[in-house]
């Protein structure tokens, strides 16, 4: 399971993969990040009408409810993978679907052994594709109370050949194709869901990072 990203893209360089729509940048200053971890904030961008945004979100979407611990904390979901089920089914719509910005991401390679981190073989813009949801209540940590916030999680789906060494169940849904990103942010679902797939073999490099 995915829980460590890095995106080192500038706002200008996600800007200029979007000629054919203005992209309102609600981010300000964005210092690029080698580790972005689950509860911390992410770059996404997301429709606003015929407009796409870029924003700041926390990584970890509402878990059902069954899984909140006893106190009311909810730790939220960082990898989705059954969006059959009916706790997803409600943000499928286009307005609910948001991409996330990647340069690498890390897989546990197993105890003792760290992380193994992964990139394009090819030097080309990367996206997660991700859900998102506006201005939810929970309680993320028992410290700060209920907060409300915007959240984002991004799809797995079965690994390719270069996750599969390091983790045979699941890899991200990474996007590369500018015709991708446009068919997840404005696409029905009955086709949008088709890109719930790996990566082909050899898409993807070990790095270290």
């Amino acid at each position: 399971m995915c829980n460590l990203y890095a995106n080192r893209t500038s706002q200008d360089l996600i800007k200029g993969l979007f000629p054919d729509r203005t992209v309102i940048d609600r981010i300000g200053n964005f210092e690029p990040r080698d580790g972005i971890y689950p509860d911390q904030t992410g770059m996404i961008l997301r429709n606003e009408g015929k407009d796409a945004v870029l924003q700041m979100a926390r990584w970890g979407m509402p878990s059902p409810p069954q899984f909140h611990s006893k106190s009311g904390i909810d730790r939220g979901v960082t990898n989705i993978r059954n969006i059959g089920s009916p706790h997803w089914r409600r943000w499928l719509k286009p307005e609910r679907r948001c991409l996330v910005p990647l340069s690498a991401f890390a897989e546990p390679a197993g105890t003792g052994k760290g992380n193994a981190w992964f990139r394009l073989a090819e030097d080309r813009p990367a996206m997660f594709a991700g859900l998102w949801v506006h201005a939810w209540s929970s309680i993320r940590k028992l410290k700060d109370g209920e907060t409300t916030d915007d959240l984002y999680g991004f799809l797995t789906t079965e690994p390719n050949a270069e996750v599969a060494e390091i983790h045979p169940k699941a890899m991200p849904v990474i996007l590369t194709d500018p015709d991708e990103w446009e068919t997840w942010l404005t696409a029905d679902w009955s086709d949008a869901k088709a890109l719930q797939r790996p990566l082909t073999d050899g898409a993807l490099v070990r790095e270290s990072a």
